[in-house]
């Protein structure tokens, strides 16, 4: 965006796709805890008071199989718990919900083009992987995304402190930049919907969240003088979580990245272990990024990384800073290609990802997360 408006959204931990998404990152750490090696591909499905929860697993012992899969039951509702989910009313019973697993084994199929007969780890599909950075915030990431996210992360934290006790775990943001000469210069519109208990009034919810929501979190300065805010638009919004609207792992993969800054590959990240390069390739893309506007390279740049199942070297690898750079005779490209294997083992061994660190990163973006210890968000 070079002049104009753009706007980006995220959505709180209670949302239905990202309880989701946690639940399906949960199930990948209780894997990883148990074997760092194990490959994963987990889904979740959420509709009323239903959890379904599938996928292929593979594990180098099957006791550890089956010790994941006998806890999967009490690990989604312990999710459901740590959302702040109550009862069925305001959106699923922890207690009460039914939950079907369905695990099965990994496909020999694909197992034979990730684990290959060489020794060499294969990508365990095919894809294409973007990962983008940006001077524009000190998170390196687009300013739109960024207060998205700061918004529902707000709601979050009043809800769970008991400032505002009627505010229930659902909720939705979106926040309007303008761009003038491809800089973000002030916020027009901010929409916040909130999920509320029946016995809170209109009027007084609007106030309390612009008191307490969006005044703490967007800046005076940044606040246009014809800024419109927006909140809870359709006037009532207690039914929320799955009995509202059903939830689906990986639905939600523009608020997990850049939203719509950048482009998307199409590849989710949640339930996946790293063998996966939809979400590995796509954390080293990001921290490829994330290393060209750092060191002074660019003030913007764009990874794109793509592979082809069962091999391991990408099949492409190109970066774009959009005219930015700092210094017009260095090959990017090259000098990083020279400093950082892209093969999957070697994405999985320089950002030491076969730990069970998911969980945390389902709910309010997986980059420019200071709270958490990323590590695609270092710098070398």
């Amino acid at each position: 965006m070079q002049n104009g408006l753009f706007s980006s959204e995220s959505v709180s931990e209670g949302h239905p796709d990202k309880l989701a998404d946690r639940i399906s990152d949960r199930i990948l750490d209780a894997f990883l805890a148990k074997d760092p090696q194990a490959r994963v591909a987990c889904e979740t499905l959420l509709a009323d008071q239903c959890v379904i929860v599938a996928g292929e697993f593979k594990t180098r012992r099957i006791e550890d199989f089956h010790a994941v899969r006998e806890s999967a039951d009490s690990l989604v509702r312990s999710v459901l718990r740590d959302t702040g989910y109550r009862d069925a009313q305001t959106g699923i019973s922890p207690e009460q919900c039914e939950i079907q697993i369905r695990f099965n084994g990994q496909s020999q199929d694909i197992s034979q083009g990730v684990d290959r007969a060489d020794g060499v780890l294969g990508a365990g599909d095919q894809g294409l992987m973007f990962g983008y950075a940006t001077d524009e915030t000190p998170e390196l990431m687009p300013a739109p995304i960024v207060f998205a996210h700061r918004l529902v992360r707000r709601q979050s934290e009043l809800r769970k402190s008991g400032l505002l006790p009627w505010l229930q775990p659902d909720a939705k943001s979106q926040v309007t930049f303008r761009y003038v000469d491809g800089r973000p210069t002030c916020i027009e519109v901010v929409v916040l919907s909130t999920q509320h208990d029946d016995g809170i009034g209109l009027d007084e919810l609007r106030d309390a969240v612009q008191t307490h929501v969006i005044e703490p979190v967007i800046p005076e300065e940044l606040r246009a003088e014809s800024l419109r805010t927006l909140i809870n638009p359709t006037g009532r919004f207690v039914t929320g979580g799955p009995k509202g609207d059903a939830g689906l792992t990986g639905r939600k993969i523009i608020v997990d990245t850049y939203g719509g800054s950048a482009p998307h590959g199409g590849g989710a990240f949640s339930g996946k272990d790293p063998s996966k390069v939809d979400r590995s390739a796509a954390y080293m893309a990001r921290f490829l990024a994330r290393q060209i506007v750092a060191r002074g390279w660019a003030k913007r740049a764009l990874v794109q990384l793509a592979y082809a199942i069962g091999v391991a070297e990408p099949v492409s690898f190109v970066v774009e800073t959009y005219g930015t750079e700092s210094e017009s005779g260095r090959n990017i490209t090259a000098q990083l290609a020279r400093e950082f294997d892209l093969r999957p083992q070697g994405i999985i061994e320089t950002l030491n990802l076969q730990r069970p660190i998911y969980y945390p990163t389902a709910a309010y973006g997986h980059f420019g997360r200071s709270d958490l210890k990323l590590p695609w968000e270092s710098a070398v």
